[in-house]
């Protein structure tokens, strides 16, 4: 297995159908404006799963077309903090083209859920995937619209970007107390020649409800037995020590702000915010480092056509790669 496809875990994204709407194109719903940017600080282009699933996009975005273009009224959504810099940069092409704009919230991936599901929002973005029967309960659908990754970013005096190496079993046991100072032996095997300091480490994790905090949880929780007993994976935990920061722009500033930290954000804030991320183990024993490219071959592997509804999480594979989309509300596209 090559390294690139130690990265996975799937985030369920809702896009609005293939109408033209801020975040897609008729002749290819699931890539972005081309005068966007195609790196992960706005999201990597994902390539049409099948000729099928486009025709039933395209026909799904046509009934919402119909709706949208009827009430000429901004598009309002709400969600996940991990896709907002391609949404951002999205809304702003589609306003200047169409005079339409797009009110995104930015609240978090539990938030985004709760607003889809109480109809307040035309959709709702989420990184953790509902399931198949979630989603008919509450009369809603979802499919991947975007991809990127969420990696573990440290401020370490000294270290760089791609300088220290981790694996899910060490991360856990950081998350759980277990290794409280960067020099401990266990950090110190994988990073044989690396000087490391006796820095006590400062965990961050999201406080609000996330789907980036499930995906990282998920992936501890795949990684170690101990972490998936006491702590589990969900969009919210009870993690037992460290700071709690609201969003990945929470994450992201308390990382940098606190010496000896250690957060999980998606690419785009780490490359944005210049922050030293790490390396991870795959499944091969390999370390993989977060790119573009990898995060492509990871989701590359992804089984799309035996996913009920896309409700696909995969793991305990390196980066939780997050395939995001959009929830739509049939009823109120």
């Amino acid at each position: 297995m090559p390294p690139e496809q130690g990265l996975a875990s799937a985030k369920a994204l809702f896009p609005l159908g293939c109408n033209k709407t801020v975040t897609i194109h008729l002749d290819n719903p699931c890539q972005p404006k081309a005068s966007g940017p195609k790196s992960a600080e706005a999201g990597i282009q994902l390539e049409p799963p099948s000729m099928k699933i486009i025709k039933r996009l395209l026909i799904l975005g046509a009934a919402a077309s119909l709706s949208i273009a009827a009430s000429a009224a901004d598009i309002s959504g709400a969600g996940a903090t991990f896709p907002y810099p391609i949404y951002a940069k999205w809304a702003d092409s589609y306003k200047k083209l169409t005079g339409v704009g797009l009110n995104y919230q930015s609240i978090g991936s539990g938030g985004g859920i709760k607003q889809i599901k109480a109809k307040t929002v035309t959709f709702g973005a989420s990184d953790m995937p509902l399931k198949p029967d979630d989603l008919k309960s509450s009369g809603l659908i979802q499919f991947p619209m975007i991809i990127g990754g969420v990696v573990p970013v440290v401020n370490i005096k000294g270290v760089g970007p791609g300088q220290l190496h981790l694996d899910g079993a060490t991360v856990a046991a950081i998350y759980m107390g277990d290794i409280k100072e960067w020099n401990d032996a266990a950090i110190k095997k994988l990073n044989p020649k690396l000087t490391l300091p006796s820095t006590a480490i400062a965990p961050v994790y999201r406080s609000d409800g996330s789907g980036t905090n499930f995906l990282f949880s998920d992936y501890l929780s795949k990684a170690s037995a101990k972490f998936q007993s006491s702590i589990g994976a969900n969009t919210s935990v009870q993690w037992p020590v460290g700071i709690g920061a609201k969003g990945n722009e929470g994450v992201a500033n308390m990382t940098t702000q606190t010496d000896g930290a250690i957060g999980y954000v998606e690419y785009a804030f780490a490359k944005q915010n210049k922050m030293s991320f790490t390396t991870l183990t795959n499944k091969a024993g390999n370390a993989v480092a977060p790119n573009a490219e990898s995060f492509q071959a990871a989701a590359a592997t992804a089984d799309w056509a035996g996913a009920d509804s896309y409700y696909l999480i995969r793991g305990p594979e390196v980066f939780f790669v997050g395939l995001q989309g959009w929830r739509w509300h049939g009823g109120r596209a």
